[in-house]
């Protein structure tokens, strides 16, 4: 509080009772006591807060994880389920190979050999065209080489065991016969 004097540009402080400013000075050590309160209350609530939160998260990772070993255990049944009826019929074949003639049998097998070309196909797994094809060692590999005349760059003459993808992903390579260029002497 100031009081104003005769002269406007000279301001005289007044003093406060001692007392009062001690009241004061409580009443803020109060209030500033009670904002601690709160941000403890605050700070106690949001670590608790935390500690749910990364319990929940292990629970979490622990749940995925059973998960994910529960699928990779299970994830070839409804495959394998399929292969059973595919064997069942080789099987059957087998039975009546003693019974039947030779032309039934080989019909029969022919069939269950396409059956399994069909759910290979149905699964993903397509094989690897060689016929006319040049040779590429990302999908072939050459198991016989032979050199030629007629080619310029090696081409495959023969497949002798079939490679297949899996959605375009390399499962086996197709081995073949490849023709290569003559060296000249």
């Amino acid at each position: 509080m100031t009081k104003k004097t005769s002269n406007p540009s000279k301001k005289v402080k007044i003093q406060k009772n001692p007392q009062d400013k001690t009241e004061a000075l409580k009443d803020k050590l109060k209030k500033k006591d009670a904002q601690i309160k709160l941000f403890k209350k605050e700070t106690q609530g949001l670590m608790e807060q935390n500690l749910r939160k990364i319990a929940d998260m292990e629970n979490l990772k622990k749940r995925l994880a059973r998960e994910k070993a529960e699928f990779y255990q299970y994830a070839l049944s409804d495959f394998l389920r399929e292969l059973f009826t595919v064997l069942d019929n080789f099987e059957r074949a087998l039975m009546s190979a003693e019974q039947g003639d030779g032309k039934s049998f080989r019909e029969g097998v022919e069939m269950i050999c396409k059956q399994y070309q069909d759910l290979l196909i149905k699964y993903g797994a397509k094989p690897i065209e060689v016929k006319g094809k040049k040779f590429d060692p990302h999908l072939h590999q050459a198991f016989i080489t032979v050199e030629s005349a007629d080619v310029k760059e090696p081409e495959i003459v023969e497949e002798m065991q079939k490679g297949y993808t899996l959605h375009n992903r390399l499962l086996r390579p197709a081995i073949v016969k490849v023709a290569v260029p003559k060296k000249s002497k």
